[in-house]
């Protein structure tokens, strides 16, 4: 599998994974490496795995969850020696919810095999979180729940130190579509988590979706307007 990574600031970047657009974050620093989601299949994040040894000569360490969504965590075993962060609730799914985990991705059209294997791997995160910072030596990574919006337990993980600050947002923020509304979002919510999406990052952030193109502080504002709307 061939992923393009797509640089953001220094020692930060982004795939978009083929299927279904998913973007899987990247930080490197002096003292470690951290990935933010990890893609559906054990074949996506074993394509992952093999890019971030190049690209960063030494294996990931640590592994942010933003959600509990079977396309940002299904691979999350495929790094075996990272630690895993993510919300209680992600950490629940992985452990009593494997069944809805394969309805849902065998619904949007996963390959069954690949789901199954990627399940019957999965092991119990290490760190349940609603906040949490990670050193990597010259960048930082604060992880924190801003509020409800796609779902009650969204993370994001907001990266300093590089020359610009970078926000992953999990499925908070869509690009390549507009914000999925299901029967786990909150959207009466969800305008005033973007807000504070908005702050921890600052005007000059840019800010990752969970699908799609990269994009300012004005298209989320305008993306929680729409919400508003709702």
């Amino acid at each position: 599998m061939k992923l393009v990574w797509e640089q953001l600031a220094d020692g930060v970047f982004r795939c978009r994974l083929p299927f279904l657009d998913v973007t899987v974050g990247l930080v490197y620093g002096r003292d470690g490496v951290l990935l933010v989601d990890s893609g559906t299949t054990l074949t996506e994040a074993r394509a992952i795995a093999r890019d971030v040894r190049a690209m960063a000569d030494r294996e990931v360490g640590h592994t942010v969850l933003t959600h509990n969504h079977f396309d940002h965590v299904l691979g999350a075993s495929a790094f075996g020696g990272a630690q895993i962060y993510c919300a209680p609730e992600v950490a629940e799914t992985m452990a009593e919810h494997t069944a809805h985990l394969r309805a849902d991705a065998l619904r949007y059209g996963a390959d069954t095999d690949e789901v199954d294997r990627a399940i019957a791997a999965l092991r119990e995160p290490e760190h349940q979180v609603r906040s949490a910072v990670i050193d990597l030596g010259d960048r930082t990574v604060s992880i924190s729940h801003p509020g409800r919006g796609h779902t009650d337990h969204d993370l994001i993980a907001v990266v300093t130190g590089s020359d610009k600050p970078v926000v992953f947002c999990g499925d908070l923020v869509e690009e390549s579509a507009d914000p999925s509304v299901d029967a786990d979002s909150d959207p009466a919510a969800w305008p005033a988590t973007l807000d504070r999406v908005i702050e921890a990052g600052g005007g000059n952030a840019v800010f990752v979706p969970g699908h799609g193109a990269a994009v300012d502080a004005a298209f989320v504002a305008a993306q929680r307007d729409w919400l508003r709307r709702l």
